[in-house]
């Protein structure tokens, strides 16, 4: 049987990734790519920013008060999510759960509670940007379609961004207004967002049942992760993420600082680091989320709207509002003042995003990462699922936030 691009067969003949491939693929990729969107979106961020503060500099600095905490913390989690990447446990999970997976469904429902898991602690930029070249090469491993994997790692991070504050950057924005510690928060959300989790499961799964099928390859352990600086970084930002109502220096700090450290040593580059983090993007929609964040404080509409919608009109609102200018300013928009039905205004900007590319900065990394791993998604095929998902998760976390006694 030929072996997957990217794939290696180790001495006794198991089948094994090559990291060494996976690399130099990757970098050839993403070295190909002449990508203007990231700099045009920079240079659209920082005209609007620059125009608010022009036009009404106390609103406009009300708005890049609530804003700049998520987009720092995303920046520490990135940097986090790196070192621990580098040191293989992101690849230990794959091939891990490549080798315990008797048949589709175990290797499915596996790679759902560790997207969920990863999303959770460490943000689900970084779920898309390490996870999506893991999960298809563990499909690749096994001889399977890699789809359910593929598009999965997308959707489920969206899907699975309610848990706590950092696993989504619309969490803190709404929040804003309030102070929740992470367990606090989880406290609230944990049930609607495990609804959400399962359900998006259980369309994907279903819609791409057929690729669910693995081939009786035996895959070799790969190299043993490096329980070190990255293991370490991870524990101390979780604990930081829960325990804390405004973790995003503390997070940023231990990011700085074990990046640092890899970079003083040589086993980390400055391009690959800049590359991780996708500056621009991160600039440009601060600038976006403070212009529409300046316009929710000085135009009343918005506010008036949700106040007069109940939890499922809100979730709509939202839910539409991500599509159309992506789900960060849309927080910003919408959350301008402190909104009547926060955890329905979340569901909606967190599940949204699954319809369309232009919901969330995830669908771009990873789109990113999904290229870099030799695959070829399909923007058309993520949305047709995300046609089915989105209304079905919506519903269900609402179903469950009303059940749970948290509809306000």
């Amino acid at each position: 049987m030929e072996v997957p691009a990217l794939l290696k067969r180790n001495e006794a003949g198991a089948v094994i990734l090559d990291p060494v491939n996976l690399t130099r693929d990757a970098s050839r990729s993403a070295n190909a790519q002449s990508n203007k969107l990231p700099w045009l979106l920079a240079a659209l961020g920082g005209v609007g920013c620059a125009g608010s503060l022009g036009v009404d500099f106390h609103q406009a600095s009300s708005a890049a008060s609530q804003d700049w905490s998520p987009f720092v913390l995303v920046t520490g989690l990135l940097l986090v999510g790196l070192v621990a990447n580098d040191d293989g446990l992101f690849e230990a999970a794959g091939n891990r759960l490549a080798r315990l997976s008797t048949n589709g469904a175990v290797l499915f429902a596996g790679a759902t509670a560790l997207i969920g898991v990863t999303t959770a602690v460490l943000n689900l930029d970084t779920s898309v940007a390490f996870l999506t070249p893991v999960l298809v090469y563990t499909a690749r491993s096994r001889g399977g379609g890699e789809a359910p994997l593929l598009y999965g790692c997308l959707l489920l991070s969206n899907a699975g961004s309610l848990f706590l504050p950092g696993s989504n950057l619309t969490n803190l924005i709404v929040l804003g207004h309030v102070r929740f510690t992470g367990a606090e928060f989880f406290s609230h959300m944990w049930a609607p967002g495990l609804a959400a989790l399962i359900v998006t499961a259980a369309v994907v799964g279903t819609l791409e049942h057929r690729e669910l099928v693995l081939q009786p390859e035996s895959v070799a352990p790969s190299p043993r992760p490096t329980l070190g600086l990255g293991l370490l970084a991870v524990l101390l930002s979780v604990v930081l993420v829960v325990l804390m109502p405004a973790p995003a220096l503390a997070v940023l700090l231990v990011g700085v600082v074990v990046i640092t450290v890899r970079l003083l040593t040589g086993r980390s580059r400055l391009g690959r680091v800049m590359e991780v983090l996708g500056v621009p993007l991160l600039v440009g929609l601060f600038g976006i989320a403070v212009t529409l964040g300046t316009v929710g404080r000085a135009w009343s509409f918005p506010s008036t709207l949700l106040s007069h919608l109940n939890i499922w009109g809100t979730a709509g609102v939202a839910a539409v509002t991500s599509v159309l200018v992506n789900n960060l300013p849309a927080a910003s928009l919408l959350a301008a003042h402190a909104p009547t039905h926060p955890f329905a205004l979340l569901i909606g900007l967190n599940l949204g995003p699954n319809l369309c590319i232009t919901g969330s900065l995830a669908w771009l990394l990873w789109l990113r990462a999904a290229r870099g791993a030799g695959a070829r998604p399909s923007l058309w095929r993520a949305s047709r699922l995300g046609l089915w998902a989105v209304p079905l998760s919506v519903a269900s976390a609402l179903t469950v936030l009303v059940l749970m006694g948290e509809s306000h």
